[in-house]
């Protein structure tokens, strides 16, 4: 019996595996693989779903400066290899981890994978037809590399029809990747160069929910976000932005617009997104000349920032909401019909926080039947 094929059932003999599990023309491939993860340190990657922890740590750790790596040698593409560059864990085999290694290239992808992390590297391009093998991919992360948008092929991402989570922030991008596949539900690109979202640039991602744009450069958004009929989250938080983006989903839960220079919202601009739960517009340049008596009067919104702006008198909110910001603006004087429209024992505001400290309020100037329409408040700054 050939030496190969006897110490193949050793090793199955003591990994409680029968060599029926291998055919002919994987086990000295097998075995090939087993020497050489058995001189590499143990790693305990767990496969990520919905209701557990990521299965990367989500931290940006600072590349260091290396020499270049050589280019990989030619591998042939056979759908059980793993590149050489990177880990394959046998108990999780639709995964494949090639973080933190200081790689500049994209190693090849086998067919196999689902889940592919290339975060915390030195890689610079994608090149056309880098995932065209990898057709299952439904995870990629490419975040915290120095990826620019001159340096991706036009269609890398066309053939991932499964694709659901896509992780570019920390990288170079000056505009947004695409086209996209229709199946992405996660598009994380913040802390990138971004200054301009084309209206088409989001068009036919109708599963998409979470949309991560913050730390760019963005001075407009047009009417990018209206087709996203999926959409509950936009974060789009430290950018240039003058105008509100146009067309909210009426699917959106969370709008993070905080760190821009927005400084008027149109009339009933919240009422086309009933679900609307959360929104921040803190650090703006918003005055009340550039807001309707109305405009945050919306029945669903539970949370509102508005601090750091220019106000110099209190919005009207429904009686829904349960905490107000306004610290930080111009704010002279306590008007309770801002919180209530009347205030007897049935009308009162479902208010618990809210801030007014850092105003031009005077504490002796709250009305005296504040505390019947502010009865469940818990916190209330001056």
């Amino acid at each position: 019996m050939p030496w190969a094929t006897t110490l193949i059932l050793v090793l199955a003999g003591l990994c409680g595996s029968s060599l029926g599990q291998y055919n002919e023309e994987e086990d000295l491939a097998w075995l090939q693989y087993y020497l050489r993860q058995s001189r590499v340190s143990s790693y305990n990657y767990v496969p990520y779903y919905e209701e557990e922890s990521p299965a990367y740590a989500y931290s940006y750790p600072s590349a260091t400066d290396t020499e270049p790596e050589p280019e990989p040698e030619p591998q042939q593409a056979t759908p059980w290899r793993c590149p050489q560059e990177c880990d394959c864990p046998p108990n999780f085999s639709s995964a494949m981890y090639c973080d933190t290694r200081s790689l500049r290239y994209l190693p090849f992808v086998p067919s196999r994978m689902k889940y592919v992390y290339f975060q915390n590297n030195l890689i610079t391009s994608i090149q056309e037809g880098a995932f065209d093998n990898a057709t299952e991919l439904e995870w990629l992360a490419l975040h915290n590399n120095q990826i620019g948008s001159d340096k991706m092929g036009k269609r890398v991402f066309g053939k991932l029809q499964r694709l659901e989570r896509l992780y570019m922030n920390n990288n170079n991008l000056t505009r947004l990747p695409g086209p996209l596949p229709r199946s992405l539900r996660e598009l994380h690109l913040s802390y990138n160069h971004i200054s301009k979202v084309p209206p088409n640039a989001l068009e036919g991602l109708e599963n998409l929910t979470a949309l991560y744009l913050s730390h760019n450069f963005i001075f407009e958004m047009g009417a990018s976000l209206k087709g996203l009929s999926s959409l509950i989250l936009a974060d789009l938080s430290y950018n240039n932005l003058r105008k509100v983006p146009e067309g909210l989903p009426a699917s959106l839960e969370q709008l993070y617009l905080e760190y821009n220079y927005i400084n008027a919202i149109p009339d009933d601009y919240f009422q086309v997104s009933p679900r609307l739960l959360y929104v921040r517009m803190s650090h703006n340049s918003l005055t009340n000349q550039g807001l309707s008596s109305n405009t945050f009067n919306s029945s669903s919104i539970l949370e509102l920032d508005l601090s750091y702006n220019r106000l110099q008198k209190i919005p009207r909110v429904n009686t829904n909401l349960e905490n107000l910001y306004l610290q930080g603006n111009q704010i002279n004087e306590f008007s309770i019909s801002s919180f209530c429209s009347v205030v007897d024992v049935m009308n009162y505001s479902r208010l618990q926080v809210l801030r007014l400290d850092g105003n031009e309020i005077k504490r002796n100037a709250v009305p005296p039947d504040a505390p019947l329409c502010l009865r469940r408040a818990t916190v209330i700054e001056i």
